[in-house]
């Protein structure tokens, strides 16, 4: 039952996401803020479904840290729960993602201009990291918030790897704070198969982090810590991992 759960759940989200990917590209006049509203209520639309079709209860704790001005979400990555929350949840925001994903026909396109997102090849190193900075900066200075999983990829519940550096050197760059978000979605969304696990997912946002003059490696050290900090406070398979370390 879980499976079949999840299958109708994971048809019902791509199925939104076709339409409302469709709409965004029919609204390429319209302004910005139009093809937003339509990208959220498509994320909004996601979370309802989850919790009626596989009792997945989301909730956002935080979200009084969430600056009035422009910011970098560091975003712990682990489950696709996460891509459409942070649409929900945020603040018109761009995104830091692959290149392959802008590709996808309709969806990829859609990206481009919904958000609009900052698309990279996470192999190109150093070029990467001054695009994130040139387009994140312009961004911000429109007035959008930039969204990265630092971790640049999904990472199993319970570990975690090394942050990548971009998003701090454009906080650095551009003079703006960091906001990290931790989840135990990974807790109740496996990574392979269907079965979403029913239960409550918490989302948590920090408190912002100024880079002030600390190096961009020192000040991923501090968001790293308390992203992963709060992980083992709310997440089982992290406390379950400490426990037989």
């Amino acid at each position: 039952m879980l499976w079949l759960r999840g299958f109708v759940f994971t048809v019902v989200m791509y199925l939104g996401a076709l339409i409302g990917s469709s709409l965004v590209l029919l609204l390429f006049w319209a302004p910005h803020s139009t093809r937003w509203a339509v990208a959220k209520g498509w994320g909004v639309f996601c979370l309802w479904a989850g919790r009626v079709i596989c009792g997945l209860d989301v909730s956002t704790e935080g979200q009084e840290n969430i600056p009035e001005e422009p910011c970098v979400f560091l975003i712990k990555h682990t489950t696709a729960l996460e891509t459409y929350w942070q649409i929900a949840a945020l603040p018109r925001s761009a995104w830091v993602l692959k290149q392959e994903l802008i590709w996808l026909p309709v969806f990829g396109w859609a990206l481009g201009l919904a958000m609009p997102s900052i698309a990279i090849n996470r192999n190109s190193g150093g070029s990467a990291i001054k695009q994130v900075i040139d387009k994140g900066k312009d961004r911000i200075q429109s007035g959008m918030s930039v969204c990265i999983f630092p971790e640049g990829t999904r990472m199993p519940p319970g570990e975690t790897r090394r942050y990548g550096v971009s998003g701090a050197a454009l906080a650095h760059e551009a003079g703006c704070p960091i906001v990290p978000v931790a989840h135990n979605a990974g807790d109740l969304w496996p990574k392979r198969g269907m079965a979403k696990n029913p239960g409550k997912i918490r989302f948590c946002i920090g408190p912002p982090i100024m880079p002030g003059d600390c190096k961009p490696k020192e000040t991923n050290l501090i968001v790293q810590a308390w992203v992963e900090d709060k992980m083992n406070e709310i997440s089982t398979i992290y406390k379950d991992r400490t426990r037989t370390a």
